[in-house]
């Protein structure tokens, strides 16, 4: 039986998108609740990490939803994160949205040091019942590349 805080999660954007986060973000060897992070993405969901390379190069990191737990699980073992949303754009038409998600990682929720900012690019399908994520691609800020979406 689904916990209905997962139903909750699903019935609005509003919702869905801070559930991401809360699924990702804890201290160093605390389980994350991939039970639930699965509950939001459809089975075929894809996650893309936009990497830059020492020497510039710019790739992508695509994965399925069990191949991003098993990529992130080794860093979540070994180091306290906590990703929070900082900023938000919604567009919607009909049932499909897109969702800017502008974030910050920090070791503690309320912890002055920061990792880094990035944005999220998530899209999301509602299927009549429930919202979906579908997919989601980011990107860290670093030198050259600022905040300039809102």
């Amino acid at each position: 039986m689904t916990d209905p805080a997962w139903q909750r999660d699903v019935e609005r954007i509003e919702t869905l998108v801070p559930a991401i986060y809360a699924c990702i973000s804890g201290p160093a060897g605390a389980p994350r609740d991939w039970a639930r992070f699965r509950y939001l993405h459809r089975a075929d969901a894809r996650s893309l990490r936009t990497v830059v390379d020492p020497d510039g190069r710019v790739r992508a990191e695509a994965f399925d939803t069990d191949a991003y737990i098993a990529n992130v699980e080794p860093f979540f073992a070994r180091n306290d994160f906590y990703e929070i949303e900082i900023e938000q754009r919604v567009e919607r038409f009909g049932q499909v949205a897109h969702v800017w998600s502008v974030y910050e990682s920090r070791p503690a929720p309320d912890s002055p040091l920061l990792l880094k900012r990035g944005a999220n690019s998530i899209q999301l399908f509602h299927d009549g019942a429930r919202w979906w994520v579908v997919s989601t691609t980011w990107d860290n800020e670093r030198e050259g590349l600022a905040f300039d979406l809102f």
